[in-house]
């Protein structure tokens, strides 16, 4: 809710949070773009047993979250070409060039957490069913 009222660049919550000088709202967002899905591709490689190996397993997962990840940022780059000077707003870069592989390496982080923090939880829950 919070960050469908203000911009990326403006969500009080973040402002000069830890003392960064941009907001970093957005990477939260990313972070989560990884997390939430990296537990959906997880469940549906096993439950439709298209990986068995762990490593592989993960590998994959990540490399999915990754693919999402990069797929948004082309998005937000078309909009931004589209909308012109609008996209100033949309796109929160806030000025840091390398604001597209930073949101993916949040992307990344998210994934990696997933997969590390809930791999057993998951794994243990998928065998109850």
């Amino acid at each position: 809710m919070v960050g469908g009222h203000y911009t990326y660049a403006e969500v009080p919550l973040f402002d000069g949070l830890f003392g960064f000088e941009r907001n970093n709202y957005d990477k939260l967002g990313h972070f989560a773009q990884g997390f939430v899905p990296a537990l959906l591709a997880r469940e549906i490689l096993i439950r439709k047993s298209i990986v068995n190996g762990k490593r592989w397993l993960t590998f994959i997962v990540i490399s999915i979250c990754l693919a999402f990840s990069a797929f948004y940022e082309m998005i937000e780059w078309w909009v931004a070409l589209s909308t012109g000077e609008g996209a100033v707003a949309f796109l929160g870069t806030q000025g840091y060039i390398w604001d597209t592989q930073s949101d993916m390496f949040a992307a990344l982080i998210g994934a990696y957490c997933a997969v590390l923090f809930l791999a057993k939880l998951h794994d243990k829950q998928i065998k109850a069913l």
